[in-house]
């Protein structure tokens, strides 16, 4: 198991037993090079952690556990998490602030401690076999070398996989497996049950200081404390950067801080359509970065097996592409890299929000039982123009006029809506699914909603699905791949915390997100770079599949493990691929799922 994932932590490994208990840890070395092996015990030995992250308030802890009686042997902030839980237990990881993944025994107590993180940056598998033991892991690939655990795929993760492209928490693509979702713990005392709770919650709760002059100098106060305290460490340190307005402020500040040039790495594409690198240079250059590009082919398709063996699970957002190259060139550089993951969840950047603002304010207007016949039918008629101008495809637009708000927000976000994802699936397993749809992940966190706004709410939910299901996966698998630490000031969980409370209007204001972001960041990043149109991370799949990766479509409908595998209908599979090598229609997105899937049905669950 521990071997398996060797690649997370390359500088060294180290194990713990004892009765009824084993616990494996791979280092990756960032603080305290010398004296920060795990797992790591407390002064007797009673209580033994293997932990994943950082814990980036450690010296502050260190001080009041000092003065609590507690020793320290290392300067490693590991050896925080063991007092910690001496002297608080369970609500330890309330004074935590970091992004984390551990497993803790205490042999006293005799009780198993796991816990991740708030916002769901370092990942938590765990799996309980038969016999009744309890297995826990970084990543799945670890789980797969216990052969009692079963490979038996989960039916609703399917579903979920093909409406998000990605298996939310706390399903795995195994019904065996689970992930401990983002700010919770597992605890399992011997004797006793085991207790699955959550500790913290993103709050959006009143709004602070909305007459406060100094809204704008607060923010970036805030952005700069979450920065800093991401800067500790004793190896070679630097960013990502894209150019966009997250990754350049992130950027924008680190050099206010650091003494020597920030080290950045961006990525260039030769197709203009994909390529912001000059906007990354221009940030580069104006903050005087040792900055480092490298060129990716858009035809950088040959990743795709390795992708599958990286992810584990089926994950269907192709800009791990870039993302897997970015990484590879700041680990030639660096060890550590800070990111601007965060920002579009945490101020409301994605188009999808304004469209859903939009939407809603429709939907206030008209009564449900005007709108679903009137714009259901509309919708069903108009013609679906994916090759029209934007302005022209108002057909999705008028289906989300005709449902109620979730199951518009729902739709926006599928990657196949959900009469094409019965059509996808076999008739056996659409009576094995029976009537689950994947919708309600949605509404199980809009239950728990703190506001009811209609923006509020979807970044509540994104908070909750797509940013640790899809943003944060592909960035720690990607950069974990080449042994690299990411870390994420966005998404420090104070400053989190502190911007959900602000009114909706000061992240969208009329058509711009992450309006008061951008009014903060105005006095250091000019405005071209604040204020232009979002790029992404694309990649140009749709164009891939009509050429160079026409093949690999072929071999799905006729040779793949999808076709053998009995859960498709491989006829309504050959129509996409028809329709779209024709260039009737981009299909894109759902072929690039369908290939993920057969990769993981092919290297991960068969071997």
């Amino acid at each position: 198991m521990n071997a398996s994932i060797a690649h997370r932590g390359p500088d060294g490994e180290g194990f713990h037993f004892a009765p009824g208990v084993g616990l494996g840890h791979r280092r990756l070395a960032i603080i305290d090079l010398a004296g920060g092996r795990q797992p790591l015990y407390n002064e007797d030995g009673s209580v033994v952690v293997s932990f994943n992250g950082e814990i980036y308030n450690f010296p502050d802890l260190e001080k009041v556990l000092a003065q609590r009686g507690h020793t320290f042997r290392t300067r490693c902030d590991t050896e925080v998490i063991v007092h910690a839980w001496e002297e608080w237990g369970e609500r330890c990881v309330e004074h935590f602030n970091g992004m984390f993944a551990f497993a803790l025994w205490d042999a006293r107590q005799k009780t198993l401690f796991a816990a991740r993180d708030r916002l769901g940056e370092k990942p938590l598998y765990y799996a309980q076999t038969p016999e009744g033991w309890l297995y826990l892991a970084s990543e799945l690939k670890a789980l797969l070398q216990v052969s009692s655990i079963d490979r038996a795929l989960d039916e609703q993760a399917i579903e979920e996989y093909f409406a998000f492209g990605y298996v939310p928490d706390p399903r795995s693509i195994l019904k065996s497996v689970r992930k401990l979702p983002p700010a919770h713990y597992l605890t399992i005392a011997r004797g006793s049950a085991p207790r699955l709770r959550r500790y913290w919650d993103v709050s959006f709760g009143d709004p602070e200081n909305l007459h406060n002059t100094n809204l704008e100098s607060n923010l970036l106060r805030r952005l700069q404390a979450a920065i800093e305290c991401r800067l500790i460490s004793d190896v070679p340190l630097g960013a990502f950067l894209s150019g966009g307005v997250d990754s350049s402020a992130v950027v924008a500040l680190m050099a206010g801080i650091s003494k020597e040039p920030v080290k950045t790495c961006s990525i260039s594409f030769g197709d203009p359509q994909f390529n912001e690198s000059q906007y990354a240079a221009r940030v580069a250059a104006r903050f005087g970065t040792e900055h480092h590009v490298e060129q990716v082919d858009t035809d950088d398709f040959d990743l795709l097996d390795t992708l599958v063996s990286v992810y584990d699970e089926p994950f269907a957002d192709s800009s791990a592409i870039p993302t897997y190259r970015v990484c590879e060139l700041a680990r030639r550089h660096v060890t550590v890299a800070l990111s601007g993951d965060g920002g579009d969840e945490v101020f409301a950047g994605y188009r999808r929000y304004r469209w859903h603002v939009y939407e809603e304010k429709v939907r206030s207007a008209l009564p449900y039982w005007f709108r679903r016949p009137v714009f259901g039918t509309l919708g069903r008629l108009y013609p679906k123009l994916a090759w029209a101008p934007r302005y022209l495809r108002a057909k999705s637009t008028l289906q989300s006029l005709g449902r109620d708000s979730l199951a518009g927000y729902f739709d926006s976000v599928s990657i196949l809506g959900a009469e094409f994802r019965k059509r996808l699936f076999s008739r056996d397993f659409q009576a094995t699914l029976g009537p689950y749809s994947a919708i309600e992940v949605l509404r199980s966190h809009a239950d728990s909603a703190p506001r009811r706004d209609p923006l509020s709410l979807v970044q509540y939910i994104d908070l909750k699905t797509y940013l640790p299901g899809d943003i944060l996966v592909k960035v720690d698998r990607a950069s974990m791949a080449h042994s690299l630490e990411v870390r994420v000031p966005l998404l420090d969980h104070t400053f989190v915390d502190w911007a959900s409370r602000l009114q909706p209007g000061l992240k969208l204001h009329d058509r711009e997100g992450k309006y008061m972001l951008k009014k903060a960041l105005e006095r250091i990043l000019p405005n071209d770079i604040l204020y232009r149109e979002k790029m992404g991370f694309a990649v140009p799949i749709a164009s891939w599949f009509r050429g160079a990766l026409a093949d690999r479509l072929e071999y799905l409908v006729s040779d793949s493990s999808l076709r053998q595998s009995d859960l498709f209908d491989i006829g309504f599979i050959s129509q996409f691929v028809r329709q779209h090598q024709a260039g009737r229609w981009d299909h894109s997105a759902t072929l690039w799922a369908l290939l993920m899937f057969d990769g993981v049905l092919r290297k991960v669950i068969a071997r």
